[in-house]
């Protein structure tokens, strides 16, 4: 059996990341099933839970503050050991935050026989453009001091992992500046599946 292809996407908050996983999955549905591991969707999910954790989430969330890493990894390697099936793909959105999580990643898909099938995608786009993305799109959590605490974790703890995976020479460098259709055309030319 062939193995699923599998994809970590990486960006700043803004920089359309969700959009883009969604586009992936639509394209990889002819060739194979993909979950999806979407950190925000596990956290917002995990607010509504009436337990001690689901209760933190939802005061750290609602101030535009992430949640400690170990909640996360908790919840993706979760996602992964009940959901994803033997032939399925896993599309990553948003994690691996910090190293040790990239580290964590790696060494679980691994485990799974999938590190050789795993492309990492960076989504490259300006502090100004995702500024402006974030307040149009007008979440809750999407106020200008929630922005500026997202873009100085970015630059503390998600720039090393971009890096983690260039020096890897695993990084797939994409312009998410262009327009939704441009940026999903380079990502298939990137990955063959165009």
């Amino acid at each position: 059996m062939e193995k699923p292809l599998n994809f970590i996407v990486l960006g700043i908050s803004g920089a359309g990341k969700g959009t883009q996983v969604k586009l992936l999955k639509e394209k990889l549905s002819a060739k194979q099933r993909t979950f999806v591991v979407s950190t925000g969707d596990l956290m917002r999910a995990l607010k509504r839970r009436d337990t001690a954790i689901g209760s933190r989430a939802k005061e750290i969330i609602k101030k535009g503050s992430l949640l400690p890493s170990m909640v996360s990894v908790a919840e993706w390697l979760h996602a992964i050991a009940w959901d994803v099936r033997e032939e399925e793909g896993i599309i990553f959105d948003g994690a691996p935050r910090k190293v040790w999580e990239a580290e964590i990643m790696d060494e679980t898909l691994a485990f799974i026989n999938r590190q050789d099938t795993t492309k990492v995608i960076f989504l490259q786009a300006g502090v100004e453009e995702i500024t402006q993305r974030l307040l149009k799109r007008g979440r809750e959590d999407d106020e200008m001091s929630a922005i500026q605490g997202r873009i100085t974790y970015y630059n503390e703890h998600v720039l090393p992992v971009v890096d983690y995976y260039r020096l890897q020479q695993r990084l797939i460098e994409i312009n998410g500046e262009q327009s939704i259709e441009a940026v999903h055309a380079d990502i298939l030319a990137s990955v063959s599946l165009s």
